[in-house]
């Protein structure tokens, strides 16, 4: 029971982002953050969903060993490296959640993790396992990561793909109404006229969320 009780104080503080009672906790148990905060989420994985930066260093520090799911979401270089070089099969690798390393350094916006992935053979196309249709280029407009878009660009990366609802790239970036996004997009041949699973077109999207001189901009 108490440690059920420690883990839900764990995620909690990582959410909230209450670093110095988190530090407390794991300096007095610093198995912590090794354990799995629920669903089989570590307490990394989990500040970095959470866009906590901060207690995504501070865990790294009671840290002696991440995976390399962990090293591409967090940007740990140094491991990320070590790990490739000592098994280069794994920038194909799917984690328990569908991800590759790629997928995960795209969607967090690991540029230089990102960067190194692709050098080393990933494939900027490869799709998530199961039958989502996502592939990183999702991930990266998703999470409104433009540098790494461009990168991806830069390797050939399918610009008018379509996950399992349909939504491409360029709906997500409609989404964001991010002017740079749907440019870099747009110039790569976005196409304007997909529409997703419920009909939707990008300029809908963009319309939806209050980017009305963008939803013009798309309008066929």
């Amino acid at each position: 029971m108490n440690k059920r009780l420690n883990m839900g104080q764990l995620e909690y503080l990582i959410t909230t982002g209450d670093l110095n009672t988190l530090n407390s906790l794991l300096a007095q148990n610093p198995a912590l953050a090794q354990n799995s905060a629920g669903e089989d989420l570590s307490p990394l994985m989990l500040s970095c969903y959470y866009k906590r930066p901060d207690a995504t260093s501070l865990l790294l520090k009671y840290l002696d060993k991440i995976d390399i799911f962990e090293a591409a979401a967090a940007g740990k270089f140094d491991i990320l490296a070590y790990l490739v070089y000592t098994n280069p099969e794994l920038v194909h690798e799917y984690n328990q959640d569908g991800f590759t390393p790629l997928a995960l350094a795209c969607y967090f916006g690991q540029y230089e993790a990102a960067r190194y992935l692709i050098f080393k053979g990933a494939d900027v196309n490869q799709l998530l396992s199961g039958d989502s249709g996502i592939r990183p280029i999702h991930l990266a407009v998703a999470g409104n990561h433009l540098d790494v878009v461009r990168m991806l660009i830069e390797h050939n990366v399918q610009i008018n793909v379509q996950h399992h609802t349909g939504i491409t790239p360029l709906h997500y970036a409609a989404k964001h109404g991010d002017p740079e996004m749907l440019i870099t997009l747009l110039e790569e041949g976005a196409d304007v006229a997909i529409t997703m699973e419920d009909g939707l077109l990008p300029a809908d999207l963009a319309r939806e969320h209050g980017y009305a001189e963008i939803a013009e901009i798309l309008s066929v």
